[in-house]
């Protein structure tokens, strides 16, 4: 058996964990049976810090592919959240970051002026939820809107929304900002008759969902949000809008400078 380039790993070992596709392993077992040699492992030592990169490994990737596939908008999480800058109570967002109410299938309707957290609060809930192992989708009402004018065509919206509901929650993030298409409420509404009771839904809103029918026909609005908050958890935003305030205190821009070391991603505030 020759020493493969990886670490002195022969290289039938190395063609077998190829085989039987144990990447993780495979990138440490090298250095691993150096270790052992050197150290006089236990049989069982070398298996278990093999085993135990594989799996960290796999779940690295697997986190890495529910993220990438939620299509969150920014990658905001709770390490940036100001808990005592929202208007939700503390006890309400402590309750609502456990995740039970995914788990128990009911929806969440974060609703309130603009600037006021909910797009920020909504992400952060959904990176929690790609951490605990669930699956999220994430769309915007024009992205629903878009969805089903594609999918009409062959009528296949239905396997289409069939196929967002494999995730446990879906996001559907500032409703009632502009004027909703035909298409838009259409898709809103398959999307939460489809989920009704199977998964949980979430909602960033400018309206309370009573004023929906202000956005979409009456008869549509109705069956929509008679679906949504039958098993909802609904939570009312206020105060100044945290752009503006930021603005008005000047700290919604970093100092003016010539020098380029200086320069930082710009920042985003909360929705």
């Amino acid at each position: 058996m020759n020493g493969s380039d990886a670490g002195g790993l022969p290289d039938d070992l190395e063609a077998l964990l190829r085989r039987l596709r144990l990447p993780h392993m495979r990138r440490i077992a090298g250095e691993v049976i150096a270790t052992a040699r050197a150290q006089r492992w236990e049989p069982a030592e070398v298996l278990r810090a093999l085993l135990t990169e594989e799996l960290g490994g796999r779940e690295r990737a697997a986190l890495a592919t529910r993220r990438a596939l939620a299509a969150f908008p920014t990658g905001k999480t709770f390490a940036a959240w100001k808990p005592g800058a929202s208007s939700i109570p503390l006890p309400t967002q402590s309750a609502l970051q456990t995740l039970e109410w995914v788990r128990r299938r009911e929806n969440l309707v974060v609703c309130g002026p603009s600037g006021t957290g909910k797009t920020f609060f909504l992400e952060a809930l959904g990176q929690t939820a790609v951490e605990a192992g669930l699956k999220v989708a994430w769309f915007s009402l024009e992205a629903l809107g878009m969805l089903v004018r594609r999918h009409r065509a062959d009528d296949s919206v239905t396997r289409a929304v069939a196929r967002i509901l494999r995730a446990e929650l879906v996001v559907v993030d500032d409703i009632g900002l502009l004027p909703v298409s035909a298409d838009a409420a259409e898709g809103l509404y398959r999307l939460v008759d489809a989920a009704y009771e199977r998964r949980s839904v979430a909602i960033s809103s400018n309206l309370h969902p009573a004023g929906f029918d202000e956005l979409m026909p009456k008869t549509l609005a109705t069956a929509t949000v008679d679906r949504l908050l039958h098993h909802a958890h609904l939570c009312a935003t206020g105060g100044e809008s945290v752009r503006l305030s930021e603005a008005s205190a000047g700290l919604g821009v970093l100092p003016l400078t010539d020098d380029p070391s200086h320069l930082a991603p710009a920042r985003s505030a909360p929705r």
